[in-house]
């Protein structure tokens, strides 16, 4: 009996698990980089001070090392399945791969302020984020109407062109040569810049993505079909309010702007409480533990973002911890949770021809679930710290999360040696 390879009607075929697996290896190392470069970093946190060389450099790591490998691995590997199309050339996508890690000299050359670093590394990130946009581009053009689709194109296309801002706003103000950046006030720019990234970028890519993949990958119900993105749209327009707020720095139209997007986020919220109640598996994974984890980090960051609106709070120390529980807490700890299921599930379904294993034998559950652990206990300490002005425990709470990027980088490991030893079996 001839065995062939898995064949999957009607949706689109992910990318090949070599070009996964390197751009995943590429993110976890980003991370445990950031993470490193998080401890020293905690004086000047504590402080209030986001703008300072060694924050820089931690939140740059992050956002233009760690997140576009993660990101752009991700999406390989689900969006063909969820637009019903494939993608158009891998061979693309590898050459996109060295030029993305343009990211490493620009946030080195952001953080000590080396124009020409910084402006070197920009062109490379640059073009290799031109030609993973160009080939998600053409999946959405070429996503069937006709079809239901599991992901929100606008949401999708609306995610890519928010990148495409934070990315031009971040080299406004790394160029901006007094104290105000396109007449606004330049610590009130960073915080536009760091909103538009963690909300308009990785958000609502999350909630364009999340709401079949949460479901999916819990072995929960999947969510119901819909004509419209309704919470992708309302989620859109809240998010540009509360940026032309904090912009104009007219502090009641950021705070309406800020509550739509509450809203919207809540509704997500519930359906992340929903499936966590009507899960399947025996225990929550790392995936939807990091989503958990997630919202209630978004929840904090609302309350400490209105709270800095209303001036209840200090407003240089509200934005810190805003940002830290935004942009890493959620953002980043989401696309962190779902990289070794997504690994593993690539693995799986681009197997060879023959006998595959089942995917839980590729998955290392036990490390992915101490990962999420100490990823929020540490997130959650070093926004104490901040707020309670304790260098001692951000200190500590920075201290786990370079644990917990171990803890990744040795959970992407383990699937890796997994895959690589029953491919030669």
């Amino acid at each position: 009996m001839i065995q062939r390879p898995l064949k999957i009607y009607a949706v689109g075929r992910p990318a090949s698990w070599q070009l996964v697996a390197t751009s995943f290896s590429l993110a976890v190392l980003g991370w445990l980089a950031a993470a490193c470069a998080l401890v020293p970093a905690v004086p000047r946190l504590v402080d209030g001070w986001l703008g300072a060389e060694q924050p820089v450099l931690a939140v740059h790591l992050a956002g233009l090392v760690f997140l576009p490998f993660a990101v752009a691995g991700a999406a390989w590997h689900t969006l063909p399945v969820m637009l019903r199309n494939e993608l158009s050339s891998e061979r693309r996508l590898r050459l996109a791969l060295p030029l993305i890690a343009g990211g490493i000299p620009l946030a080195a050359g952001v953080a000590a302020d080396v124009d020409g670093l910084a402006w070197a590394g920009s062109a490379l990130l640059v073009a290799g984020l031109a030609l993973v946009l160009y080939e998600l581009v053409g999946l959405i053009v070429r996503a069937p109407g006709e079809k239901t689709l599991v992901a929100s194109r606008a949401g999708v296309g609306l995610s890519a062109l928010h990148l495409v801002a934070a990315l031009a706003l971040g080299a406004a103000v790394f160029g901006a040569g007094g104290p105000d950046v396109l007449t606004v006030p330049f610590e009130r720019m960073v915080l536009v810049h760091l909103t538009l990234a963690g909300l308009g970028w990785l958000t609502l890519l999350i909630l364009s993505v999340g709401r079949t993949l949460v479901p999916m990958l819990a072995l929960a119900p999947a969510a119901p079909s819909r004509k419209l993105p309704a919470l992708e749209l309302a989620f859109t327009g809240g998010l540009w309010l509360l940026l032309a707020g904090l912009a104009a720095g007219v502090d009641p139209l950021a705070g309406v702007g800020g509550a739509v997007v509450a809203l919207a986020l809540g509704r997500f919220g519930a359906q992340v409480a929903g499936v966590a109640r009507r899960r399947r598996l025996d225990v929550v994974e790392g995936p939807l533990a990091h989503v958990l984890a997630g919202v209630v980090f978004l929840a904090q960051a609302a309350a400490f973002g209105f709270a800095a609106l209303a001036g209840a709070l200090d407003a240089r120390r509200g934005a810190t911890v805003f940002a830290l529980f935004v942009v890493v807490g959620w953002a980043a700890g989401v696309t962190l949770g779902h990289l070794g299921k997504l690994l593993s599930l690539s693995a799986w379904s681009t197997w060879p021809p023959g006998p595959r294993p089942k995917q839980a034998a590729l998955y290392p559950r036990l490390l992915w679930r101490l990962e999420a652990i100490a990823f929020a206990a540490a997130i959650e300490l070093v926004g104490i710290g901040v707020l309670a002005g304790s260098t001692g425990l951000a200190r500590a709470g920075a201290g786990l999360v370079v644990a917990s990027a171990g803890l990744a980088v040795a959970g992407c490991a383990t699937t890796i040696r997994r895959a690589r030893a029953g491919r030669a079996a």
